[in-house]
């Protein structure tokens, strides 16, 4: 890929990783952020331009065909992602029209390739191990949104001789993690030498880091792969592992405090992805 890559959500969670894995590859960027975030990757490499918006997702058809003018590759990382609330939010509904905007300015321009972002939740979690063959069974709002974008981009855009990837993202932890989620909650209960409340841990989980993500969807864009993709490691580990292989960096095991808070009757005792 010698053309530009247009990214949304380039100071999110992921985004941030993969704008990072862009940069480090060399590859001429464009990227999209909400008004007053600017700073946040001013200072990043081989940014072409920085487009600033105060909604991305309302944005109408005309300006998104602005936007990806000379685009080579979209790279679709944004979408509503606040923790707690981001799973039953309608606002996943205003994600999804936007989406779709999104593709039709993408289409309408001549942009060669986009690459979207979806979520293991998209499918039927209750057969534990999930391939891109795996059926979809989407039981939020989140994940129901994300299918259909998935559904229909991954009908319409080859019809317009745009090709079209979607990377299915599994349990990811790291840098810029927000505080509320499992692995920072526990480091900074660790750090400060408190008990960390833990459900029993038994759940069986595909954890990866984010910027491996970032490695892989950037790999995918710049490869020739259509269609679903799962973004994970594919190796199982229960949560209580996981919390222990944290503890042990401390060296306070002592510190976990399993069977603390109960557990989530509705939650899948096991999602690992398998990779192809």
């Amino acid at each position: 890929m010698s053309g530009t890559v247009l990214l949304t959500g380039a100071t999110g969670f992921v985004g941030r990783q993969v704008l990072r894995e862009l940069c480090e590859r060399g590859v001429q960027t464009r990227v999209i952020v909400r008004q007053g975030k600017e700073s946040l990757i001013s200072q990043s490499k081989n940014i072409e331009q920085i487009i600033t918006t105060n909604d991305l997702f309302a944005e109408t058809l005309d300006w998104w065909k602005q936007a990806c003018q000379g685009i080579d590759t979209v790279i679709h990382c944004a979408w509503y992602a606040e923790s707690g609330q981001y799973l039953q939010s309608e606002k996943n509904l205003d994600c999804l029209a936007g989406t779709l905007q999104l593709a039709k300015g993408a289409a309408q321009t001549g942009v060669r390739r986009v690459v979207g972002i979806g979520t293991c939740f998209e499918y039927d979690l209750t057969t534990g191990n999930l391939s891109i063959e795996t059926p979809l069974r989407p039981l939020t709002p989140y994940a129901g949104a994300k299918a259909a974008a998935y559904l229909a981009l991954s009908q319409w855009l080859p019809a317009q001789s745009v090709e079209f990837a979607w990377c299915r993202l599994f349990y990811l932890h790291g840098e810029g993690e927000d505080s509320r989620r499992l692995v920072p909650y526990i480091r900074s209960k660790l750090s400060a030498g408190e008990i960390a409340e833990l459900t029993s841990g038994n759940q069986i989980r595909d954890f990866l880091d984010v910027r491996v993500a970032a490695e892989m969807i950037v790999d995918t864009a710049m490869s020739n792969r259509t269609g679903a993709i799962n973004i994970c490691s594919g190796i199982p580990i229960t949560v209580r592992t996981l919390a222990e292989q944290i503890a042990d960096e401390y060296g306070r095991r002592d510190l976990l405090k399993f069977g603390a808070r109960a557990d989530n009757l509705v939650d899948p005792p096991r999602v690992v992805g398998i990779t192809i």
